[in-house]
């Protein structure tokens, strides 16, 4: 085989590019009604089924509070700055609440209007771990899809809305490797409720991730934090709990604002919140120093991060809340099966489903856990022989170093599958017309989660033929399994497989699964095959079209070209297909050509975009 190399970055993931459809279909079936809004006009870009229902056109609201629906968004489009109308809606209507936040669309002014209470009808509401027919697909949508997966600290997350969909929405967590087998923890707890808060918490987890990228450091994430909240009135108020978890020491420096202690559970089972100095809310005081404290998360210790809703309940004091939660935690952590692979994903749900009782939920409840292993996974070396018969070998003992990891199935398979292929190769081609040889696979996590697996053989392997038929896709189908994958033929041939871990939640969010508009062909006849696209090409056949790239070229080991002319839509997911293939072309020593008219959108596209310099355009 001859010596090549090249990287593929992640494809697209159907679990995160879900948000969006989730949201459309949740918003469209609301109870309340809810109007998209674009300025100066206004027009109306989008009503849901209740709005339309009220008529489908907000001028024709009438006085709410003594004001005039249609002027208050009006001065919302002006003054981009939300508004809230209590009131009747009718002279004898029911009481109604009129939220306006402003959310600029395409370039001009916008706004989001929400009519709550229009309907004298229950709102209906799922009760439980499931929340509101609004606020738990929104809400879900928003939070990561997935947390890292590292070999010495465990995390899981669970998020529990109330069970009226009137009290639901904002709270939120999130884990953010931020290199050097450090994380960013954060919990925190928008203003509000509803579809609006659960919009503040989406705004101000992405301003979290993008200061904490910038400096970790809990006083600088803070004060960035309490910048932009000084300027977004439905970001202001919000609760914060931030840390820096150091994942192979356990060291730990934190800082809050405004929101309670997380809870430190020990190896030996004692617990205790850990001291934090109060600070208030985000954006309520500019300037505010942030102390920052520091523990120690000790090999087999558990930290539990955690929402108000979580210790908070009408009635009992505060500290009958916090008690509960340390019982609660205390039970979870009580059966070491709970630490152990796949089952340490839903640690979280076990804790905050500890703290329901059954009835009715008055707030939302967001647990994220970290748990820091006593003792680490050690990397996997096999060496055997290149025949097929090693083969089921290799499957079973990777298939156990990859669950102690905490790998979910999907992900599991997905690794051994591509690992594989790799071998099988080894065994078909690497000693060809000889005795057979050895083989040699290692497996290891680095300290941010990066699997890294290598099959090592001493032999010599063939380059693919041009159109191998139904055999020679191994490269195609590693390529696609994992992140990034290298392939060099130096004292034999060394493939190196590598692929950033996540822990993905119990249940994903449905996607759409609908056919495609877009015709994606190979074309052999000429001297090089030419990818052919047509029509829209959207998220979905966006993946048809990675797909059809990476098998006209072998992986990426033969040139290829990709026709353009007659594409309609090109869409974003489209682009990042492209941007990849470039890279893994630029790697391999040829360069990508992109057949696209002159002056027409996909041309302008590509060329905003930057692909000019990674491709060749014509």
């Amino acid at each position: 085989m001859n010596a090549s190399q090249g990287s593929l970055p992640p494809g697209p993931r159907p679990v995160e590019d879900a948000g969006p459809a989730a949201l459309v279909a949740a918003l469209e079936h609301a109870p309340s009604a809810l109007w998209f809004l674009s300025g100066p006009g206004p027009r109306t870009l989008w009503a849901n089924a209740r709005a339309r229902e009220l008529g489908g056109d907000p001028a024709a609201l009438p006085v709410v509070g003594g004001r005039a629906v249609a002027d208050v968004v009006a001065a919302v489009l002006r003054s981009g700055r939300p508004e809230t109308l209590t009131g009747v809606l009718d002279a004898d209507g029911p009481s109604v609440t009129v939220t306006l936040s402003p959310l600029p669309a395409a370039g001009d002014p916008g706004v989001v209007l929400v009519v709550e209470g229009a309907d004298d009808r229950p709102a209906p509401v799922t009760q439980g771990a499931t929340g509101g027919v609004v606020v738990d697909p929104v809400q879900h949508s928003l939070l990561p899809p997935s947390l890292p997966l590292l070999p010495d600290v465990r995390l899981s997350g669970s998020y529990h809305p109330a069970s009226s969909v009137r009290a639901a929405g904002g709270d939120w967590y999130d884990a953010v490797p931020i290199g050097h087998g450090r994380l960013a923890l954060v919990i925190g707890d928008a203003v509000g409720h509803g579809v609006p808060a659960a919009a503040a918490m989406s705004r101000l987890r992405g301003a979290l991730r993008s200061s904490a990228l910038r400096d970790p450091a809990p006083a600088a994430v803070l004060a960035a934090l309490d910048d932009f909240a000084a300027q977004m009135e439905d970001v202001q108020g919000a609760s914060v709990f931030y840390a820096v978890l150091d994942a192979a020491t356990g060291a730990i420096s934190y800082a809050a604002a405004g929101h309670p202690a997380p809870l430190l559970v020990h190896a030996d089972g004692s617990s205790g919140y850990l001291p934090v100095t109060a600070r208030p809310p985000l954006g309520t005081m500019p300037g505010a120093p942030t102390p920052v404290a520091r523990a120690e998360l000790e090999p087999g210790a558990t930290l539990v991060l955690y929402s108000d809703g979580a210790v908070a309940a009408p009635g009992p004091p505060p500290a009958q809340g916090m008690a509960r939660l340390v019982e609660a935690a205390s039970a979870a952590l009580a059966d070491p099966a709970a630490l152990d692979g796949e089952a340490m994903a839903g640690l979280a749900g076990v804790i905050a489903g500890g703290l329901l009782t059954g009835g009715a939920q008055p707030d939302d409840i967001a647990v994220l856990v970290a748990h820091r292993r006593a003792h680490s996974v050690q990397p996997l070396q096999m060496d055997l022989l290149a025949v097929p018969a090693s083969l089921p070998a290799v499957r079973r003992r990777l298939g156990a170093w990859l669950t102690a990891l905490g790998m979910g199935e999907e992900d599991r398979v997905g690794v051994m599958v591509a690992v594989g292929e790799a071998c099988a190769n080894a065994a078909e081609h690497a000693y060809r017309d000889t005795e057979p040889g050895p083989v040699q696979v290692t497996a290891a996590v680095d300290v941010d989660g990066v699997l890294t697996v290598t099959v090592h053989d001493e032999g010599t392997w063939r380059p693919p033929d041009r159109d191998p038929g139904d055999r020679g896709r191994g490269l195609l189908i590693m390529r696609q399994l994992v992140d990034g994958m290298v392939v060099r033929g130096e004292h034999g041939t060394t493939v190196t497989l590598r692929t950033r871990l996540r822990q993905s939640p119990d249940e994903e969010p449905e996607h759409p699964t609908g056919g495609t508009s877009a015709t994606v062909v190979v074309d052999r006849e000429g001297g090089s095959p030419v990818v052919r696209a047509s029509g829209d090409v959207d998220m979905v056949s966006a993946d048809q079209l990675r797909i059809r790239l990476l098998e006209a070229s072998h992986g990426g080991t033969v040139r290829v070209e990709l026709d353009l002319t007659s594409v309609t839509l090109f869409s974003s997911a489209a682009v990042r297909v492209v941007l990849a293939v470039a890279a893994i072309a630029e790697a391999e020593g040829w360069r990508l050509v992109v057949h696209a008219p002159d002056g027409g959108v996909t041309r302008h596209i590509l060329e905003v975009s930057g692909l000019e310099r990674l491709v060749e355009l014509r």
